[in-house]
């Protein structure tokens, strides 16, 4: 069994009640003599689409890795639901409702569409050896009814046909959406989505644009985006933070943050004036 989520002690002011869902208070990363993220506060409302963007090395995989508990802050605090998350394994967090994706697919290549998703579940699951080897009718009843969500969380995505299709001989897009899939296997209330239009066609970019916006309004999940394709961003988010060098330098609504001089300057470099806007951002890193 995974560590409860109760047991993590609640935070005041802000929490669950407060309209904030995520919380970042001077969230630091140092590798080394390299502050990768430096003293970034964030907040995330319920039932929003925040984006993170920034030229190549601003740290935006950095904060992704440090809410999801792959790498610990060197100091800081990570707020979630009203609890304290910071520092916590990622088992633990999946548990208390934090889901995400890869930027590089990472899917089980030669296990089913189906069986995918089964495993994005598994953390919700009551299952045990003991269960696994004797099979009791409460076993067998759980995975029958896993096998019926998963199926409808196929449905969600459009991919019910190919249920029994391994993940390796899936289309591109139909692999990012299989995915998705897995991380909402495990019931979040924050889905973390990182380049999910990453190797995308303009065709398949648009269609995955629509399904994350629908998405996120048919299950009311709230989704923190890391996007290189700046026209996806300001079709998708709600609100923007930007990052440069680690550091937040703006943040505020997709029309505010396309025309932020510092934002311009910290893509387009210094010189850029007069009206120039923000409309494509360079492939993202891996700090």
């Amino acid at each position: 069994m995974i560590e409860s989520a109760p047991d993590v002690a609640r935070v005041s002011p802000n929490g669950a009640g407060s309209g904030i869902l995520l919380e970042s208070r001077q969230l630091t990363r140092r590798f080394g003599g390299l502050v990768a993220v430096n003293s970034v506060d964030l907040t995330l409302p319920h039932g929003t689409i925040l984006s993170v963007i920034g030229p190549n090395g601003a740290g935006k995989t950095t904060f992704f890795n440090m809410v999801t508990g792959l790498i610990k802050p060197t100091s800081g605090q990570l707020i979630f639901d009203g609890r304290d998350i910071t520092g916590k394994p990622p088992h633990f967090v999946t548990a208390v409702g934090i889901a995400r994706t890869f930027q590089n697919i990472r899917l089980f290549a030669n296990m089913t569409a189906l069986e995918n998703v089964l495993v994005g579940m598994h953390s919700r699951l009551n299952g045990t050896v003991v269960g696994a080897l004797f099979r009791p009718p409460r076993t067998t009843r759980e995975e029958h009814e896993a096998a019926d969500r998963g199926m409808t969380i196929l449905r969600t995505v459009g991919l019910e046909r190919a249920w029994d299709t391994d993940a390796k001989n899936l289309p591109y897009g139909d692999q990012r959406r299989l995915e998705i899939a897995r991380a909402l296997a495990s019931n979040p209330k924050l889905l973390l989505l990182d380049e999910p239009t990453a190797g995308m066609n303009p065709q398949e970019t648009r269609v995955m644009t629509r399904f994350i916006k629908q998405l996120q309004a048919e299950q009311g999940l709230t989704v923190l985006l890391i996007e290189h394709d700046m026209k996806v961003v300001m079709d998708i988010s709600d609100h923007i933070a930007v990052l440069d060098y680690g550091s937040k330098i703006a943040e505020g609504s997709p029309a505010d943050v396309r025309a932020n001089p510092r934002v311009i300057e910290a893509y387009l470099g210094r010189g850029v004036t007069g009206r120039a806007t923000l409309q494509a951002e360079q492939p993202s890193e891996g700090v």
